[in-house]
């Protein structure tokens, strides 16, 4: 049965969420989604009609998910466009990736010291899909996640949240590049192998060159985008 069809029960309070709540977390969820996978772009008109039909759900639920992604900067409204994906400059992406390095290469080191045996072999499992042909975006996801949460510290958590929600005004992530994705497994094995020796200096390095791949990355599509917008 489909996620928002379903009625859950919060665990404090013992009492049902409405299920037009569920629908509007869903169609966050699914939104933010399409912009990671470059379904939604700096070039797409999020018009509320629209993408409620895409995303098969009501147009009240997505009213409320465009306007949560538009106060959380995601989305922009522009004169005579209306709401579209919000975009960062070259000067904007090197901030965003700096912040990365620094917080992820933190959390890859804790993760080195902290990590538990399951959370490990969690990552194992996590990176023996993306390396038998898994969707890239999505495990890719849940790989650093794991690592977060293996770092068993709230605040980092915290800080890493909200600089990975801003990635998503990057739009299309470069793991779409069937080169990029099998050079990031390589990279998310080196990390994966100094958590398992519990090496943390190895980890936070390996954690912090694989950012700066990210950017490399990042840069050179960036440039190809605009490259692509000055041709005739």
């Amino acid at each position: 049965m489909d996620l928002a069809l379903h009625i859950f029960v919060c665990k404090d309070m013992h009492m049902p969420i409405a299920k037009h709540n569920t629908q509007a977390q869903a169609a966050y969820q699914r939104i933010k989604h399409n912009i990671l996978t470059g379904h939604f772009n700096q070039k797409t008109r999020l018009r509320e009609l629209e993408v409620a039909e895409l995303l098969g759900l009501g147009r009240t639920p997505v009213r409320e998910s465009l306007k949560r992604l538009q106060d959380e900067g995601l989305l922009t409204h522009e004169p005579r466009r209306g709401l579209v994906v919000t975009s960062l400059d070259a000067q904007g992406i090197h901030e965003l990736y700096s912040m990365r390095q620094v917080l992820e290469g933190a959390a890859a080191g804790f993760a080195a010291q902290h990590a538990r045996p399951a959370e490990i072999s969690n990552m194992e499992s996590i990176l023996a899909d993306a390396e038998a042909g898994g969707d890239p975006v999505t495990l890719n996801l849940e790989f650093h996640e794991a690592i977060y949460a293996a770092a068993h510290n709230r605040h980092l958590i915290r800080s890493l949240q909200s600089v990975t929600d801003s990635t998503y005004l990057l739009g299309k992530s470069t793991l779409t590049s069937p080169e990029r994705a099998l050079t990031a497994n390589a990279e998310h094995a080196a990390i994966l192998d100094a958590i398992r020796r519990r090496d943390a200096e190895a980890a936070r390095t390996a954690a912090e060159s694989h950012i700066q791949q990210a950017l490399a990355s990042r840069l050179r599509l960036l440039r190809q985008r605009q490259k692509e917008a000055s041709e005739p």
